[in-house]
């Protein structure tokens, strides 16, 4: 899973923003601790961490993100895979200061 995350109105890249990631995996479901975890964005707000494949849950291939910090506002993302074959997931965050 990789993305970004931008403040909105300037969408200046946020460095240092903690991003949680889970889904449903070929390792196990979503609260199994092989296929959730966190990261933190780097200098050009870019966050990656790679995980097992993501499978089918409930019809469609998808996982879940969060950012859940403080200066920001709580935002909750749901992306869908395009299809179950894919390999890699991607997804912008757009944060609006609290």
């Amino acid at each position: 899973m990789s993305g970004t995350v931008r403040r909105a109105g300037d969408g200046a890249p946020i460095k240092g923003a903690r991003i949680q990631i889970w889904a449903h995996t070929t390792e196990g479901h979503e609260r199994d601790w092989h296929s959730h975890g966190a990261t933190l964005t780097d200098g050009a707000g870019v966050f990656r961490l790679e995980m097992p494949q993501i499978v089918p849950a409930f019809g469609q291939a998808h996982g879940h993100l969060a950012y859940d910090s403080e200066g920001f506002e709580t935002v909750f993302l749901r992306p869908v895979m395009s299809s179950s074959k894919d390999t890699s997931l991607e997804a912008h965050f757009v944060l609006t200061p609290v």
